[in-house]
C-alpha cells in the first residue's frame, strides 16, 4: 500500500532512519533502565510501593528521553554535514556525537552521570586497545607486528580497578557515585551488621 511504499522509497530513507532512531531509542531506555531502575529502587530507596513504581517509571522515561533526543540530534546533525560535504569522513560522527553529548547528556544529573560513567570506562577499555594494537602493529620487527601483546593485560586491568574503587570508597566514599556508593556499603558496610539470626541471613538489617 502507500505506507510501504513510502517506507521502501530512497527519498524518505534519512527522516525515516531518524524516525526509526527515535523508536530504538526509546525501547532501549526503557529495556535497559527499567529492570536496573527496579532493583535498586527497590533495595535502597524507602517509601510506599506506590513511590517506588514511580520512581522507577520516571527513570526510564528520562533514559528513554534522552537517547531518543540524543539518535535526533547525531542522526540529524551527519545527514546534513554529508549533504552540504557530499561525503562523511570520520570527524563527521565525532561532530555530531559531540553536539548530541551537549544538548542531551551535558545535564547533570543521575541519570546522565551513569550512562556518561558507563561510556567512560567502555571509551578508556577501547583506547587502550587501539594503543595496543597499533604499538604492535608498528613493531620494527616484522614476526611482532599485529600480534597482542606478550602478557595478559586484563588482571593487571581488573586489580587496579578493584584496588582504585575500594580505597576510594573506604577513604573518599563521598567522591563516588551515589548508586556505587549505596551497592558497596550493602556489601561491605552492612555485612559487618546484625544482632539476630532474622537480620544475619533472612533480613540485611
Amino acid at each position: 500500500d502507500s505506507l510501504e511504499a513510502v517506507l521502501r522509497d530512497p527519498q524518505y530513507h534519512a527522516l525515516l532512519s531518524i524516525i526509526k532512531g527515535i523508536r530504538n531509542g526509546l525501547v532501549y531506555g526503557v529495556k535497559i533502565r527499567a529492570p536496573h531502575a527496579f532493583v535498586m529502587t527497590f533495595l535502597f530507596q524507602k517509601g510506599s510501593v506506590l513511590k517506588k513504581l514511580k520512581s522507577v517509571a520516571r527513570a526510564a522515561s528520562t533514559h528513554a528521553q534522552n537517547l531518543a533526543k540524543f539518535v535526533t540530534v547525531y542522526k540529524a546533525v551527519t545527514l546534513a554535514l554529508r549533504a552540504l560535504q557530499g561525503h562523511s569522513p570520520q570527524w563527521h560522527t565525532f561532530l555530531a556525537a559531540c553536539a548530541g553529548g551537549y544538548l542531551v547528556f551535558g545535564a547533570n544529573n543521575p541519570i546522565n552521570m551513569q550512562i556518561n560513567l558507563y561510556l567512560l570506562s567502555r571509551v578508556l577499555l577501547a583506547l587502550g586497545r587501539m594503543f595496543a594494537e597499533r604499538l604492535a602493529a608498528s613493531s620494527a620487527e616484522p614476526q611482532v607486528a599485529g600480534r597482542p601483546l606478550p602478557f595478559d593485560a586484563f588482571p593487571i586491568f581488573g586489580t587496579l580497578v578493584w584496588g582504585i574503587v575500594l580505597w576510594l570508597f573506604e577513604h573518599h566514599g563521598d567522591l563516588l557515585q551515589p548508586s556505587l556508593r549505596a551497592s558497596m556499603t550493602y556489601l561491605y558496610h552492612d555485612s559487618n551488621k546484625w544482632s539476630n539470626l532474622k537480620n544475619f541471613i533472612v533480613y540485611n538489617k
